[in-house]
């Protein structure tokens, strides 16, 4: 068994826009003893809008390709394809080229998915060579020009996770029930602060894990595009009224939701109910549990109904130019802290604790 961690950077080709991989397939397939060699494995996605899920999910679904789509499924028909999001709407994202507006996929309802079904960028499970672990592609095809996206995960193997050091970090926040804000803006030095401190104790192999302090209720993170018009409208949407944006979006029941306004809750409800039913069943809870979250979707919709996570996790691996650590991020990547209610003071706190692979 290998002593040291070691690190396989796999590009992958999806066949279809919503495409689960067994990445540990692809494992074997350029290095066949690379699992058998270490005890846990990391796997880290490069994308947005395709990520993984935690351990214990996949363990629920059978660790079956099948039941991944099925749990997906719910959520797809909540964010359905060619909504009017504003994320999609190119002429209004100014942060883009002519040419760019041209071949930029619209790909709001990926965004929303990955960060409503609680995919993450970071897993880790037991390496185990005859185990699958699901790379999760929301967006593998282009649906406007149906090219096929080039992806990259990088997996880390190691024995063992040791605590090098903690801290808190304190990020101001606005005076607006609903608000985002990306810990990778320059002007927060979040990240700033956590290469000093990767730096400062030599951690060149690792992770960061930033958790909000237990007493921060009606928040969440995630890793996704910090873009405006997806954070500060789509996303702000379904957290001001999930169900009125169910109700406009997730099902076309209605052609004007506007004009019947008294109906336009009861139909989100009832597409509510099944949808939760949908996720409950395939994860195999009782429906007593399925009363109990309906219950609490009604009573705080975004923080019962979307598996919007308390905690992320960032891989360190070595940076070739210098030889210290460094997290690894895709390009349009960045760990973002959510809020539905006001915060009193106007700031949230974050547990952050560096950890060395060994």
């Amino acid at each position: 068994m290998a002593s040291t961690p070691t690190e396989l950077t796999i590009q992958l080709r999806p066949e279809r826009r919503v495409d689960v991989i067994d990445v540990n397939q692809r494992v074997r397939e350029i290095s066949s003893d690379f699992l058998a060699e270490h005890q846990r494995a990391l796997y880290c996605s490069h994308h947005t809008t395709a990520g993984f899920l935690e351990e214990t999910i996949c363990n629920r679904l059978g660790r079956c390709d099948d039941s991944v789509h099925q749990f997906l499924e719910p959520f797809q028909e909540l964010f359905p394809f060619g909504a009017e999001y504003r994320h999609d709407q190119m002429h209004l994202r100014r942060e883009l080229s002519p040419a760019q507006r041209q071949s930029e996929p619209r790909n709001a309802d990926s965004h929303l998915t990955f960060i409503s079904s609680g995919l993450e960028n970071c897993v880790t499970y037991p390496s185990d060579p005859a185990r699958p672990v699901f790379f999760i592609d929301l967006d593998g095809i282009n649906k406007d020009n149906h090219d096929r996206r080039e992806r990259t995960t990088t997996v880390l193997g190691y024995n063992d996770e040791r605590l090098v050091t903690e801290s808190e970090i304190v990020v101001p926040v606005s005076s607006h029930p609903i608000d985002s804000i990306s810990l990778r803006d320059p002007r927060l030095g979040v990240f700033d602060q956590l290469h000093e401190l990767l730096a400062e104790h030599g951690i060149k192999r690792g992770r960061v894990h930033i958790d909000l302090a237990t007493d921060e209720t009606h928040a969440g993170l995630t890793v996704n595009e910090y873009e405006t018009l997806l954070m500060k409208h789509d996303l702000a949407e379904v957290l001001r009224d999930p169900l009125r944006f169910m109700a406009r979006k997730g099902r076309n029941m209605l052609r004007d939701p506007a004009a019947v306004p008294d109906k336009v809750k009861n139909y989100a409800k009832y597409d509510l109910v099944r949808l939760v039913n949908r996720v409950l069943d395939t994860l195999g809870l009782s429906e007593s549990l399925v009363e109990r979250v309906i219950d609490k979707c009604f009573a705080v919709p975004a923080e019962r109904f979307l598996r919007m996570k308390r905690s992320v996790s960032l891989l360190v691996t070595e940076d070739e130019r210098n030889g210290e650590g460094t997290i690894v991020q895709g390009r349009y990547q960045s760990p973002i802290l959510v809020q539905w209610r006001k915060s009193q003071p106007e700031a949230r706190r974050l547990n952050v604790k560096l950890t060395r692979f060994e």
